[in-house]
């Protein structure tokens, strides 16, 4: 029987143009062709979702401070990387709503506190002192979500908050998840980058085996957490790259440009590219027209992504090994 080949032409759709675990769980060339073929087709669908409802606010808790304390957390706590991801989806999508709706409920007339404060000041002020507990309800509801046997208990949350200085009981964390998913209305399974990577892998192992996939895992997560913790910067560059101007307006270039940033099918696909031209430069173009062939992205727009990456590793004080 003829072996078919899995892309977004299957799918007859078209798509827009520092820790990680050592020991690897995930296990390549097992899943058959119709679980692939849906994974990709499900992938798509929700890519194609995100960017047409994108919005100029998101993104905004995904800096590099944020992104490393939660993935510090998830490696202290001996988690997968895919719970680090996954909460810092759910901290993002939780903090630009929760935000809206205490901005929201200001009373008309009432600007000020009695102390003279704004009421944005107020919420901002109430927000930082609530920082810590709301960034790690994120991360034990993504355990929950992710790896519910191995999930953080309450008893180990406890422990880890008082030791970085932070006391709270159990009835208080567990407050802190409800309004989380209150907020979220319960749905907190969002996509996240790693999962892309892992089955655009898998695809592309079963399409070509260019390169083993297994020898491309460890080098994506160490990849992903560099463009995750580098974000702003790797972007930034990137948007100079495809305007050719040096110094592009925030009107005309950088509102538009949050779709490129919240794009996790190019965000993958350039992940996948850098860690093969780090394995093995000689097979890189044949990994990179793959890619192109399963997600109908351009060659060029995804070495465009990896070129500008790689000159931010080769710039980085602590380069990436391949061993």
């Amino acid at each position: 029987m003829e072996r078919k080949s899995i892309g977004t032409q299957t799918l007859n759709t078209t798509l827009p143009g520092f820790f990680p675990s050592e020991n690897i769980n995930v296990k390549f060339g097992e899943a058959p062709f119709t679980v692939l073929l849906d994974s990709l087709t499900d992938l798509n669908s929700k890519n194609k979702q995100r960017l047409e409802n994108v919005s100029n606010c998101w993104g905004v808790f995904k800096d590099s401070p944020v992104a490393e304390s939660i993935l510090l957390i998830c490696e202290e706590l001996q988690q997968d990387p895919l719970v680090g991801y996954q909460a810092l989806e759910i901290l993002d999508r939780f903090m630009i709503k929760h935000l809206e709706n205490l901005l929201s409920c200001q009373h008309v007339g009432d600007t000020t506190k009695g102390d003279g404060r704004s009421h944005e000041e107020t919420v901002l002020e109430t927000l930082r002192d609530k920082s810590t507990l709301l960034v790690f309800s994120c991360i034990q509801l993504a355990s929950k979500l992710t790896h519910h046997l191995s999930s953080i208990d309450n008893n180990r949350a406890v422990a880890f908050l008082k030791s970085i200085g932070h006391s709270c009981s159990k009835e208080t964390l567990l407050e802190s998840e409800v309004v989380i998913l209150k907020t979220l209305d319960f749905s907190i399974n969002f996509p996240n980058p790693l999962i892309y990577v892992e089955t655009l892998l898998e695809v592309l192992d079963y399409n070509a085996a260019i390169v083993p996939a297994a020898h491309l895992y460890c080098l994506c997560q160490r990849v992903l957490q560099f463009v995750c913790l580098q974000r702003t910067a790797i972007y930034e560059s990137l948007l100079v790259a495809v305007t050719a101007c040096p110094s592009p307006s925030q009107e005309q270039s950088r509102a538009s440009f949050v779709c490129v940033k919240e794009d996790y099918m190019l965000l993958s696909v350039g992940v996948i590219a850098v860690a093969a031209f780090i394995h093995n430069f000689v097979t890189w173009e044949k990994v990179v027209e793959e890619l192109s062939h399963i997600t109908g992205i351009s060659p060029q727009s995804i070495r465009d992504f990896a070129s500008v990456t790689m000159l931010h590793v080769v710039k980085s004080e602590t380069p990436f090994k391949t061993t």
